[in-house]
Formats: C-alpha cells, structure tokens, sequence
C-alpha cells in the first residue's frame, strides 16, 4: 500500500524558515516516472499546489505565491522529497500535503491548469504556523 507522511511543520516567524519532509511507502523513488507534489490548504480557502518535481528529468513548477521562496528537491536514497521554505509569511500558515500524480502535471501547472485532481496517495498533513 502506498503511503505518504509528511513532517517539519510548525510554528515560525515571519521571515523565518522551515524545511518539509515527505516519505513514501510503497513507492520507490527509484522507479519509474512519476510527479509528487506539494499542496497547502489554509482554513476556508481552497487546496493550492505550490510546488511538483518530475523524477524523469528533475523539472519543477512553483505556484506564483511561493516562487523565489520555496525550493522542492528529492533525495532517491532516502526516498524522500523535501520542500525548503525561506522567508515565510504569514500567508503561508495552512497544513502542507504531499502526493504523488502523472508527469503531466508540471506542464499543466505552467499552464495554469488545475492539477489537485490528478495526485493521489495524499499524506495526513503536517501544520505550518507563521507569526507575524
């Protein structure tokens, strides 16, 4: 069964930094081409995806909100991929998830297609909280 959990979240500053972690089970980062991705819901908006990396060549999307600030990276031997987040804003408070869906999806978020729908194997989520 595949299994996604996240963690590094919490309570900063703002202008402060965090480093996101997400770990699969189940799924190798090894293997096969695949996207996973970084998404935030803060209460009473709507999911946003923020950030995807492919593992066929790397490429990446970064949401408008958090480009310049966020950097998504993946680490194959750990399986892990992380999402370091520098100078927080206190717009930036929600709970952060990560998922994994097709290669398609950096193409469509360039394009400003929504991408929510085509990720599965969502992880529980993990708080971020940024005092202003």
């Amino acid at each position: 069964q595949v299994q996604f959990v996240e963690s590094g979240g919490g309570l900063v500053q703002s202008g402060g930094s965090l480093r996101l972690s997400c770990a699969a089970s189940g799924f190798s980062y090894d293997y096969g081409y695949y996207v996973v991705g970084w998404f935030r819901q803060a209460p009473g908006k709507e999911r946003e995806g923020i950030s995807c990396i492919s593992s066929r060549d790397d490429s990446t999307y970064y949401a408008d909100s958090v480009k310049g600030r966020f950097t998504i990276s993946r680490d194959n031997a750990r399986n892990m991929v992380y999402l370091q987040m520098n100078n927080l804003k206190p717009e930036d408070t929600a709970v952060y998830y990560c998922a994994t869906g097709p290669l398609i999806v950096i193409d469509y978020g360039r394009r400003g297609r929504p991408i929510g729908d085509l990720f599965r194997h969502w992880g529980q989520g993990t708080q971020i909280t940024v005092a202003s």
